[in-house]
């Protein structure tokens, strides 16, 4: 097997996979159908609750394939999302003492165990790209770089959103969002392609369509442009 491709995931943990992709990339599916019921570009709360489920299964299964790119993707965005229910709870009155201390506990749990298991999947990595030749552990590197801009990009836009959110005590997503989205979501399909790992590359693609819609909905009304959670 070439190293440039990911390690081929057995019948269990392919459907694993799958299960997740459709869950963490159909919360903008989700999205989108809730910001064309109301001619406007929002955020239904559904978004962030399959935003953890989909990350964490994703996460997994990125490790038991061996896709750096992906592992580390979905690494750390477990605490924005976890902070996102924090601030519609808060807002919604449903925030209890013992939901906040459980919800960072476990945020946090996750981060450690995921930072762990990310680690290895590099370490993994490095020795494959140690053993090839040169030219195709080249190409791996510059791949993976591509991969870095693009995941540089897809953290960013959650922490600016992140920011924006703290600031405002609410969630909201701002426009830019949207912008690194689409820029992020295009670089990382391609680099996921070149190493064979179609689940999280079809994931990528999917999205491309609804950021440039809720960009759409935004143009088309300026007002909302800082879409809030409905």
């Amino acid at each position: 097997m070439a190293a440039a491709h990911s390690v081929a995931p057995g019948t269990f943990w392919l459907v694993f996979g799958t299960v997740g992709a459709i869950v963490f990339y159909g919360r903008f599916y989700v999205q989108w159908i809730a910001s064309e019921l109301k001619k406007r570009s929002v955020i239904p709360i559904a978004f962030w609750y399959m935003s953890c489920a989909g990350s964490i299964m994703i996460f997994v299964y990125s490790v038991i394939i061996r896709s750096p790119g992906a592992a580390f993707g979905q690494c750390f965005n477990i605490v924005v999302y976890a902070r996102n229910l924090v601030h519609i709870w808060r807002e919604k009155g449903r925030l209890t003492a013992t939901l906040n201390l459980a919800t960072h506990a476990v945020a946090a749990l996750i981060v450690v165990v995921a930072t762990g298991f990310m680690a290895w999947t590099w370490v993994k990595e490095y020795h494959v790209n140690q053993a090839i030749a040169p030219e195709q552990a080249a190409r791996n590197w510059l791949w993976l770089g591509v991969w870095g801009v693009g995941q540089t990009l897809f953290f960013s836009r959650f922490l600016v959103q992140w920011i924006v959110t703290e600031f405002k005590r609410k969630s909201v997503v701002p426009p830019a969002f949207w912008y690194l989205s689409l820029v992020a979501a295009t670089l990382q399909s391609t680099a996921f392609a070149q190493r064979g790992d179609w689940v999280n590359c079809i994931g990528m693609v999917a999205t491309l369509f609804i950021y440039a819609r809720n960009l759409w909905f935004i143009y088309g009304n300026p007002e909302a442009a800082a879409n809030t959670v409905e």
